[in-house]
């Protein structure tokens, strides 16, 4: 009898330890299956997918087909049925690296573990424009910033106006998120308005006389006055000159942005007589805001302007986009002068061609 119990004993050990091996050997199979690599790109070193709101299981799985992440979907259709994770994905930017399993793409995208992005503007001339680069690079729409750029009781909470809201936007490269919301948004740029207008900066514009708004709608001018970078200092220092002494900056970029017309080469006398604050002809001092977005260069031209007497400038006769610097009218007029014979001689000689 004990011999007969002791038989069964041993034969329920072997059927118990014979079940934990076969259920061992599956659960190795499926932890080598979810742990190999999945993300097999040719394209480089990593794989990326854009996922939107409300994007479900399959919208995943065919953005990585098609981006070349994988051959097929089968592993990530296991993976995700057996673990009822298929509903579980959050909207965000994600990057896998070459090699990532399947159980570690599932998991950065189950948790929104987002990869940043770069955000990048420059060379913005009007709001309308800064919402539209800013949605072609995040998920917000354009309708959504422009109208944040435009709210007079929104902005008021960061001490800018629709006027003014441009200066907020220092041009750089940001790691930010793709998902970020345009309020987000707003809050990231007044921290990094902020970093930027550090003590020294501010400082120097408290010494000018100006506030870092007012900085930033110099800079705007001084910038659409000339692309050499040498000689904004130069121009900053010049238009310094004009508001200290209550002369009009008589600056034509201001004119082509009251006139709306930004390729107009040629200010002709009715476009002085155009009606708007931002013409600084008829009106003396800064204009409500910046013409442009100025850049960090920009900028510390004017809070770096040079000290001298000039009050007059005119493009050089070498017609290369620098220009000429007078203290009286009658050098400038003399400066003047030779611009137009050069310019009257260059459009004689193109025309013959």
């Amino acid at each position: 009898m004990s011999n007969f119990f002791s038989g069964w004993i041993k034969w329920l050990i072997l059927s118990f330890l014979l079940i934990l091996l076969v259920l061992g050997g599956v659960a190795l199979y499926f932890f080598k299956q979810y742990t190999k690599p999945l993300i097999l790109s040719e394209n480089g070193e990593y794989c990326e997918v854009f996922i939107y709101p409300n994007d479900e299981f399959e919208q995943l799985k065919s953005a990585l087909i098609a981006n070349g992440c994988i051959a097929n979907g089968n592993l990530l259709d296991s993976y995700v049925e057996k673990r009822g994770v298929k509903g579980s994905f959050k909207p965000g930017y994600y990057r896998f690296e070459l090699g990532s399993s399947v159980h570690q793409v599932v998991r950065k995208v189950s948790s929104g573990n987002q990869t940043p992005v770069k955000l990048t503007f420059n060379n913005i001339r009007l709001p309308e424009q800064l919402a539209q680069r800013i949605s072609q690079q995040l998920m917000v729409d354009s309708m959504t910033i422009d109208s944040l750029l435009r709210d007079e009781v929104f902005l008021a909470t960061y001490r800018m106006s629709p006027e003014t809201v441009l200066a907020m936007f220092i041009p750089n490269t940001y790691e930010v998120y793709w998902t970020m919301s345009g309020e987000k948004l707003f809050e990231r740029m007044q921290r990094e308005y902020q970093k930027f207008w550090n003590e020294e900066r501010l400082s120097k514009a408290k010494a000018m006389g100006l506030t870092p708004i007012e900085v930033s709608i110099l800079a705007s001018i001084v910038e659409e006055e000339s692309n050499k970078n040498f000689e904004k200092p130069t121009i900053a220092g010049l238009y310094m000159n004009r508001l200290k002494r209550g002369i009009p900056l008589q600056s034509d970029p201001t004119v082509r942005y009251a006139v709306g017309d930004f390729g107009l080469h040629r200010i002709l006398y009715k476009h002085l007589e155009v009606e708007s604050p931002y013409n600084t002809y008829k009106y003396a001092g800064l204009p409500p805001g910046p013409i442009a977005m100025p850049t960090i260069v920009g900028l510390d031209a004017v809070l770096n302007h040079e000290k001298h007497n000039y009050i007059y400038m005119c493009a050089k006769e070498s017609l290369n986009g620098e220009h000429n610097f007078a203290v009286t009218l009658a050098e400038h007029n003399r400066n003047a002068s030779k611009y137009h014979v050069a310019l009257r001689e260059w459009e004689r000689k193109n025309r013959k061609r």
